[in-house]
């Protein structure tokens, strides 16, 4: 028997629980993985609290990414003892996920673990900094460069933005970090942000031409500021759209596409083919500070999971949450 959070909804209500379950009672796959460290992330915040439909099929055990050690596998690509990573895939959503001792797995949804990076530091990364890092990815395959003018980071004080900010600084851009919480801005600068401004006047509607600003920008927000981004971009400038904290929708013109040539590029990690995966893991293995790992970490027990989903979605986590599956 192992250690899982499960989320049910048979009998009513919905309710997420730490419980017990077999290893006969894993998801299908060609890999079981002894799970060392997951995350706790937006959607599976979401999936925990019922906040959205985000689980697929019940029940359900969340956790989008996990790092740990193989313990199985029928599967040439990977021998027991390998160490591996997760993200996406569906896993969490209609595969069981990593917020579990053990989780059974497609080979290929796995990629081996870099070996600059323990399974720790890997989920201090995450999802969230994979994500980061493929928008970090999608502005340089535009073009953009550090002596192109300032990038913007939307929601900066979050998972995906924290990650942006420490890797663009250390490659050598000039970030300004956008965010609701002035309590972090000090947190934001140590991670490098030259500058921080309130999301306030990016939140509402706006004009369809702003003053030119930044040569790019990685947006989590997405509605009112994800169009207010766009009209305040440099002629060519680049938004990579990686997240919609503040709704799906976006109430925005052509007038900057059309007038500056700005490009909107849009980041699924998800679904994402495996050679982007090991491409962003090697370049997050070398161009993140692993010092700076533990500004953005904070280490959680699998029981504590549940209690913390609330405070996440409602914006009172700053950083990663790190969920050592084993206490």
């Amino acid at each position: 028997m192992i250690n899982a959070i499960l989320i049910e909804r048979d009998p009513p209500p919905y309710r997420a629980s730490l419980t017990k379950i077999d290893e006969s009672q894993l998801s299908a796959g060609d890999v079981t993985v002894r799970v060392e460290y997951s995350t706790l992330n937006y959607k599976d915040a979401l999936a925990i609290t019922g906040k959205a439909p985000v689980v697929r099929q019940f029940p359900m055990v969340p956790g989008i990414d996990f790092a740990g050690t193989v313990e199985h596998s029928s599967n040439p690509s990977y021998k027991s003892g390998d160490k591996v990573l997760l993200n996406g895939w569906g896993v969490g959503e209609s595969h069981w996920g990593g917020l579990s001792q053990l989780a059974r797995i497609k080979a290929d949804w796995l990629i081996p673990l870099p070996a600059a990076l323990t399974a720790r530091q890997a989920m201090a990364v995450g999802t969230a900094g994979y994500t980061a890092m493929l928008s970090v990815m999608a502005l340089e395959r535009h073009g953009i460069r550090p002596g192109d003018g300032e990038i913007l980071v939307t929601g900066a004080a979050g998972g995906v933005g924290s990650v942006a900010v420490a890797l663009l600084s250390k490659l050598g851009f000039r970030v300004a970090a956008m965010t609701g919480r002035p309590a972090e801005s000090e947190f934001l600068k140590q991670l490098g942000a030259a500058e921080i401004l309130d999301r306030a006047p990016f939140a509402g509607a706006g004009k369809p031409l702003a003053k030119e600003r930044w040569a790019g920008a990685i947006d989590v927000v997405g509605s009112h500021t994800l169009a207010n981004v766009c009209a305040s971009l440099r002629y060519g400038g680049v938004v990579a759209a990686c997240g919609l904290a503040g709704g799906m929708d976006f109430p925005a013109t052509v007038a900057p596409f059309i007038l500056r040539g700005i490009t909107l590029a849009g980041i699924d990690s998800v679904m994402r083919p495996r050679p982007d995966r090991v491409e962003a893991w090697r370049r997050l293995s070398k161009d993140l500070e692993v010092k700076k790992l533990e500004l953005l970490a904070d280490e959680i027990s699998l029981a504590e999971a549940l209690e913390r989903a609330g405070s996440l979605l409602e914006g009172r986590v700053r950083g990663r949450i790190i969920v050592d599956v084993n206490r």
